[in-house]
């Protein structure tokens, strides 16, 4: 039997909730004001949430709300409180990044469902486990995996008593599940906190440190990827064992969602039949649909890593917005009008692009003029030249013409007039023997809605007819309900005023409606009982900690003063050393230090055939040695450290930002928690006032803004993908933005970059405030240093730590440094 595969549409204003639910979405996902990853969009009240959930459950779909941020410390119990009254409100599920938030409505709110967030970076099986242990009942997976990795995970989840959700179609973050920080630390916007300024999407230009001039590529916008496009591989996720097909677009237009998702309805519809008839799967979306899908929103389409892509092909190198559809050329210029040979018909209203040599320009097309030759008269407010090419990057011909009663709720009917009994109406869902597939939105789909109302008299002129009735009852034009079959059972010679039968109708509908929608308007919520706390953890001194990707360099760290060296896993296995963002032999002539403390990557793909963790043989765990400390920078490995009774620390590639995430981090085993480097000092003081883990942050170094299965090296041209051999990494590469600031590029042994900011980062001089805050360790990221540059490094740490408690003095801070957001924060 064929499971049932839910279409899930964004819904960020109550327009495109209308265009969403009018297209055919089984579900859809809005935001609230707060604590939500869009929150540029229109979004939604406690109030016109009501509203929205009693539209959307009468029309059988279901409303998840996103809570998928980061929540800090001071802020958890308004999330928890926003996400009961959400439930109150009707919201059906909850999606969700914050590990603590998460934890805590599986225990205080277990009549909605949980689901994580793609946020939550879940790749693999160890994450699924995760999933389930934290009580969810759905997990957004990572968009960085293989239609085999999807099939794989669906089946691991389906033995937990788990759905996977997909994303089919939409923007692709080119940073991990969008953990990144490059917004925060550029501009203070933090895309965790829902605010990304987009600064992906700006030009760079790629540049080796050794030759110092541009690297050539294809475009200058080098981190900006094309949108995610599937419909023609519905099938293939739909036999992958996916529960839900995810489009993104909260930020988009009305239009964007209607016709995005009236595409992937047929799509699917056309999937689940054929799997359900045991036809051939090939079903490619016609053309006509994949124009409608260009129209409305492109930066140029591709499958990206469902199909095991990585390279160029993926990325949106020339431009960073809505490309549209090519409409034409400009084939001359006359007294001012730009005449195009236009190859698809225009429209008063149409939105036009042209593309000069001086860059491009929108123009409204205010009317549609042809000349004798069939070309289109134009006067664009720029100037334009021959040959230019022309795009239509928003139709007229498709623009959504809202209507809160749309669609429609078909229902059937019964009226009894009988002699001496009471009128009767009573209306019912013509759906009711059963949900569609999909939907779990709150609907007693068995509902009735009854009017009884006086005696049924004898007519005293003209008797009601069954035409009369039928006519009276049909004029459903001011209520979300369309007439199916309608019985009428009627006496001769009933006489009735026709008010008196509106008013009966009218009566009914309402007490459908009620009836209809009461799962959603009766709930309750429980007394909340407190959650039992861990122990406070109080540090004993302040430990020094150095991240070092060779042995030289952990070596001189320990020689100046360091109590812990951290080693990344993909670092450790000889050859594989790099020195300043540079792959490097000559540093591995000394042992790495045999405390060292394995860390385990932020991604760590299941070691399928499709992967390159099992193509190259790479298991990150095999580094440590059994039983010995690990660091995890995933939620992922966390459980599996948990399950493995192994100890372990948690980096802050899991942000730990609120008492009920730390509480978890305890509960689950982990000894210390490094901090997210969106904390400032304050909130560092309230997590730390009854954390029952010790908390570290790094102080010094280069701050990670986001890793990417993309190699940012690739677009100075192919490459066999030979990635532990690849000899571009054996020199120090970055990207240049338009004001002249560096970031570096780093690529490891899996193909995966990471970038770094290009201003140092220095919380040193704010060690002593650090200490009063309750911080028990702090790191030197040693990952862009030179050995020398290492032993200064740790050195002044231990300086500065010595002076801290000497005479509550602090070292100067480093000239042209950053403190971070340890004092200003983050929006």
């Amino acid at each position: 039997m064929v499971q049932p595969v839910e279409l899930l549409a964004p819904a960020g204003s109550l327009a495109a909730l209308h265009a969403a639910v009018t297209g055919g979405a089984d579900a859809v996902y809005l935001g609230l004001d707060a604590f939500n990853a869009r929150r540029g969009a229109d979004n939604f009240t406690l109030q016109t949430l009501r509203e929205a959930c009693d539209y959307a459950h009468l029309r059988n779909t279901g409303v998840y709300v996103t809570l998928n941020t980061i929540v800090l410390p001071r802020e958890i119990e308004e999330a928890l409180e926003l996400a009961r009254q959400a439930y109150r409100a009707g919201a059906d599920a909850f999606i969700v990044q914050d590990i603590g938030v998460a934890s805590e409505l599986a225990r205080t709110l277990p009549e909605a469902r949980l689901h994580l967030s793609t946020q939550m970076n879940i790749h693999n099986a160890a994450g699924i486990q995760a999933a389930a242990r934290l009580g969810a009942k759905r997990v957004t997976l990572a968009r960085e995996l293989s239609f085999d990795e999807v099939s794989e995970l669906a089946r691991v989840a389906a033995g937990l008593g788990l759905e996977v959700e997909a994303f089919c179609h939409g923007a692709l973050c080119v940073c991990y599940s969008g953990q990144c920080f490059m917004s925060s630390m550029i501009g203070g916007r933090s895309a965790n906190r829902g605010m990304c300024a987009q600064a992906c999407r700006l030009p760079y230009s790629l540049h080796n440190k050794a030759l110092r001039k541009d690297l050539p590529s294809p475009g200058e916008h080098l981190l900006s990827p094309s949108d995610l496009c599937t419909i023609d591989e519905v099938d293939k996720l739909v036999a992958a064992g996916v529960s839900s097909l995810k489009i993104e677009g909260r930020m988009k237009s009305p239009e964007y969602v209607f016709e995005v998702t009236s595409a992937y309805r047929g799509q699917l519809d056309r999937a689940l039949a054929a799997a359900a008839g045991g036809s051939p799967a090939d079903l490619p979306a016609s053309e006509a649909v994949h124009q409608a899908l260009e129209e409305v929103f492109s930066r140029g389409f591709t499958t990206a890593y469902l199909q095991g892509e990585r390279g160029n092909d993926i990325m949106s190198y020339g431009r960073p917005n809505n490309r549209g559809v090519f409409v034409g050329r400009v084939a001359r210029i006359a007294k001012g009008k730009a005449y195009v040979a236009v190859e698809r018909p225009l429209e008063r209203g149409d939105v036009l692009e042209f593309w000069t040599n001086k860059g491009h320009f929108s123009h409204t097309v205010a009317d549609v003029v042809l000349d004798k030759d069939g070309l289109a008269a134009l006067e664009p407010d720029r100037p334009v030249g021959k040959g230019d090419r022309v795009f239509r990057v928003r139709s007229a011909a498709r623009a959504f013409e809202d209507d809160a009663l749309e669609p429609r709720v078909t229902v059937d009917g019964k009226v009894t007039m009988r002699l001496g009994e009471p009128l009767r109406v009573e209306f019912w869902r013509a759906d009711r023997a059963g949900a569609s597939a999909g939907g779990i939105g709150a609907l007693d789909v068995q509902a009735v809605g009854v009017y009884e109302g006086p005696v049924v008299e004898e007519a005293r002129t003209k008797a009601v007819s069954a035409e009369d009735v039928r006519a009276h009852i049909d004029r459903l034009g001011q209520t979300p309900y369309v007439l199916g079959s309608l019985e009428i059972d009627l006496d001769e010679r009933v006489g009735l005023g026709f008010s008196l039968l509106h008013k009966a109708r009218a009566q009914a509908l309402e007490a459908l409606t009620e009836a209809s929608l009461a799962p959603a308007h009766d709930r309750l919520l429980k007394r909340l009982d407190d959650r039992p706390l861990l122990s406070a953890v109080r540090s004993k001194g302040l430990k020094i900690a150095a991240w070092a990707t060779n042995p030289a360099c952990a070596k001189a760290a320990k020689k100046a003063g360091a109590d812990i060296v951290y080693v990344p896993a993909l670092n450790y296995p000889r050859g594989e050393a790099t020195v300043a963002g540079q792959r490097s032999s000559t540093v591995e002539g000394v042992p790495w230090p045999k405390d060292a403390v394995i860390a385990l990557p932020v991604v760590e793909h299941d070691p399928l055939p499709s992967t390159r963790e099992g193509r190259l043989g790479f298991n990150a765990w095999s580094q440590a040695k059994p039983n010995a400390p690990v660091l995890v920078e995933s939620i992922g490995a966390l459980e599996r450290a948990s399950r493995e009774g192994r100890p372990c620390e948690i980096g802050p590639h899991l942000p730990l930002t609120n008492a009920f995430a730390l509480q978890v981090a305890g509960e689950w085993g982990a000894a210390r928690a490094w901090l997210s480097p969106e904390l400032t000092i304050k909130q560092i003081a309230d997590l730390a006032e009854d954390s029952p883990v010790e908390l570290g942050i790094a102080v010094s170094g280069f701050q990670e803004l986001m890793i990417t299965e993309h190699c940012l090296l690739m677009s100075q041209g192919p490459c066999d993908e030979n990635c532990d051999a690849c000899p571009r990494r054996k020199s120090p590469h970055y990207l240049k933005d338009r004001k002249g600031y560096e970031f570096p590029v780093v690529t490891d042994a899996l193909g995966r970059s990471h970038l770094y900011n290009s201003v140092e980062y220095d919380g040193v001089a704010s060690l002593l405030e650090l200490i009063g805050a309750g911080i028990g360790a702090v790191m030197v990221d040693a990952t862009l240093m030179t050995v020398e540059q290492t032993t200064t490094a740790v050195k002044r740490l231990v300086r500065a730590r010595s002076i801290a408690h000497a005479d509550g003095n602090a070292v100067a801070r480093l000239e042209a440094a950053t403190t971070g957001h340890l004092y200003r924060g983050v929006s």
